[in-house]
C-alpha cells in the first residue's frame, strides 16, 4: 500500500478495498454512472474523477453491488430530496459527517449563505480539494479533518457548530452501517445535547439486509470494515436518544418509481413498505429523523 493514495491505480498485491475511506472512490463511480444516463435523475459532473481508477475497479469486481447499483442511485436522490426539503424549511447549517467525496455543495442548487461543513478523515478531504480545486461551490463551504473514532475531537466540534447556526441538518450518508449499535447511540445522544441540531437524514438497514451484505461482499470484512449497524427495532431505535422518525422511504420502492429496478425486480414493489420496522425482512432505506 506504500505510495498508492485515494483514488490511485489498484496494485496487484493489494486487497479489492483497503480501508473505509477506498468506499468512497466506489460511491463516487456508481454517481458517475448515473450521470452518463440520458435520463440521469440527478447529475454530478464531479464524480467520474473523483472516483478514478479505483473507484472503477471496486465497482466491477464487487459483482454483488453493481448487479444492485439501483440502492445507490436511490440512496443518492432521496438524500437530495430530503436535504432540499429541509433547507426549505429553514436549516442554515448542513454537517455532512463522513462526507467522503460527496460533492452536493457543487452539484446541487443550494443559497449562496448556506452554510455547508464537511467533516472526514484528513487523505479524505486532501484528495477531495486537489481534485475540485478549480471548482466553485454554490455555498458557504468548509472542511473539517476530524476522524469521528475520535470522541473528545468530535464532540467539540459539534459544540462550536452549534453556537454557529439556529437551525442544523445533519447528514451520514453511507457510514453508520459501519459503527456499533452502541456508537450510533452516542452519536444520536452528542446531536441531541445541542440545541441547534433540529433534523437528521441517514441511511438504514434492517438485520436481514446487513446480513445478506455481509455475506455477498466479503471483501468488507475483508478489510476490516464489516457491516455492523441494523438494528432490529428500525427507525425506533433512536427515539431513546431524543429524534423521532419523519419519513422512512424504501430504496426499493424509490428505485421502481425512478424506474432503475431490472424488470424481475419490480414486483417487489407492489408489496407495502414495512419502513424498516421488521427485522426479518430484506429493507434499506433513507431515513428523516426531527429532535424530539
Amino acid at each position: 500500500m506504500v505510495g498508492v493514495g485515494l483514488g490511485e491505480e489498484l496494485q496487484t498485491k493489494e486487497p479489492l478495498i483497503r480501508n473505509i475511506s477506498d468506499t468512497a472512490c466506489w460511491a463516487a463511480w456508481y454517481r458517475a454512472h448515473e450521470t452518463a444516463r440520458e435520463d440521469a435523475v440527478f447529475r454530478d459532473p464531479y464524480a467520474a474523477r473523483l472516483a478514478g481508477e479505483r473507484g472503477r475497479e471496486i465497482a466491477q469486481q464487487m459483482k454483488f453491488s453493481t448487479k444492485h447499483s439501483w440502492s445507490w442511485v436511490s440512496r443518492t436522490y432521496l438524500f437530495d430530496h430530503y436535504i432540499l426539503e429541509q433547507i426549505g424549511l429553514g436549516a442554515d447549517m448542513v454537517v455532512n459527517l463522513a462526507c467522503g467525496l460527496d460533492t452536493r455543495p457543487y452539484r446541487m442548487n443550494l443559497p449562496q449563505d448556506l452554510q455547508w461543513v464537511e467533516v472526514d478523515l484528513g487523505e479524505v478531504l486532501d484528495y477531495k480539494e486537489a481534485a475540485l480545486k478549480d471548482e466553485k461551490p454554490e455555498c458557504r463551504l468548509e472542511r473539517v479533518r476530524v476522524d469521528l473514532a475520535q470522541v473528545e475531537a468530535r464532540r467539540k466540534l459539534f459544540a462550536e457548530l452549534g453556537t454557529r447556526a439556529k437551525t442544523i441538518l445533519v447528514i451520514t450518508e453511507g457510514v453508520l452501517s459501519y459503527f456499533t449499535e452502541e456508537e450510533v447511540a452516542e452519536l444520536a445522544k452528542e446531536f441531541s445535547a445541542q440545541p441547534a441540531y433540529h433534523a437528521w437524514i441517514l441511511d438504514l438497514s434492517s438485520p436481514a439486509l446487513i446480513k445478506m451484505l455481509n455475506k455477498n461482499m466479503a471483501q468488507l470484512k475483508d478489510a476490516g470494515t464489516p457491516l455492523l449497524f441494523g438494528p432490529a427495532q428500525g427507525t425506533r431505535f433512536f427515539e431513546p436518544f431524543g429524534w423521532k422518525t419523519v419519513e422512512a422511504s424504501s430504496l426499493l420502492h424509490c428505485a421502481g418509481k425512478i424506474k432503475r429496478l431490472p424488470m424481475f425486480m419490480k414486483i417487489w414493489t407492489l408489496l407495502p413498505d414495512t419502513k424498516g420496522r421488521n427485522p426479518k425482512q430484506v429493507w434499506g432505506g433513507v431515513v428523516m429523523l426531527e429532535r424530539i
